[in-house]
């Protein structure tokens, strides 16, 4: 039987390898499929990232796994695949998420005070060792919104993530003026800078949030600095609801029986698999697993 693996020997691999595993967040069945073939295809390991909301819209952390696991077993998926809690904004989440069957979960304590942040990520550490997932955490904030959560995007100081990367943790996502969501046309890019100081003082394999939209050789660049998980979400939302209007609209829906979810699905599954596979290839990780 197939099981989720924990992130760290990946991502310490691609710190190595300077490359980046993507991390893609999934937001229903059709589109955990989507990437977990295109994975076992490419033979490429990948993180499939799953957000408070995500799981609240599937109905649940135990509905996620099983779903997931069910999928990876009935595909027959070899490649090692990680199932992570994306910005876990409590000790709560991150357990219950472990307790479930995640196998690496980010504790985000970026909105609380930094005394608060530490002390939270060194619970969630010792739980997640004893289940043998990996865990993220994050210094500074993340500018942008996803699913909820809100930063104001807070550059992340070197004292703060040599703390943090003292607790244990196997991952560091630190806000390097990176956003979720669109980024909008006036934004003047990552600091690059800050990337090379937070890398050297953590020591970890860092990790690039809001990958949606970043300009290639910017994601290059941030690679090149110790940027070893990219992770992605608005661009395959992007992909998936462009491919289904142009379906809708092209007057597909009145052929015969057109109105099927599955016939409706379909392009917008196959547009995710093409994006997934071009993001693989950006990042480096293409046939790495």
């Amino acid at each position: 039987m197939h099981k989720f693996v924990n992130a760290k020997k990946m991502v310490d691999r691609a710190k190595l390898g300077k490359y980046a595993i993507a991390h893609f967040n999934i937001n229903n069945l059709e589109w955990t499929r989507a990437i977990l073939e295109t994975a076992q295809e490419t033979k490429t390991s990948v993180i499939l990232g799953v957000s408070e909301g995500a799981i609240k819209y599937m109905g649940g952390f135990n509905t996620v796994v099983a779903m997931s696991l069910a999928l990876l077993n009935d595909l027959n998926i070899t490649v090692p695949i990680a199932l992570h809690l994306d910005h876990g904004q409590s000790v709560i989440s991150c357990k219950k998420a472990l307790d479930a069957g995640f196998s690496s979960v980010m504790f985000d304590g970026s909105h609380l005070n930094f005394n608060e942040n530490i002390k939270g990520t060194k619970e969630v550490v010792m739980y997640a060792k004893k289940k043998n997932a990996s865990v993220e955490a994050e210094a500074g904030t993340i500018g942008g919104e996803e699913d909820g959560v809100i930063g104001s995007g807070e550059i992340a100081s070197e004292e703060d993530c040599k703390a943090l990367a003292a607790l244990g943790i196997d991952l560091l996502a630190a806000g390097i003026n990176n956003i979720h969501g669109k980024y909008p046309p006036n934004w003047d890019g990552l600091k690059f800078d800050v990337l090379k100081n937070l890398s050297v003082a953590a020591n970890k394999p860092m990790v690039l949030h809001g990958g949606s939209g970043i300009p290639k050789e910017q994601v290059q660049k941030a690679i090149s600095l110790g940027i070893s998980k990219i992770n992605v979400n608005t661009e395959l939302q992007e992909v998936f609801a462009a491919a289904i209007e142009k379906y809708v609209t092209s007057g597909k829906l009145k052929e015969d029986k057109g109105f099927d979810p599955r016939k409706v699905f379909k392009p917008g599954i196959e547009a995710i698999k093409l994006k997934v596979k071009e993001l693989l290839t950006e990042f480096g990780s293409l046939g790495k697993s």
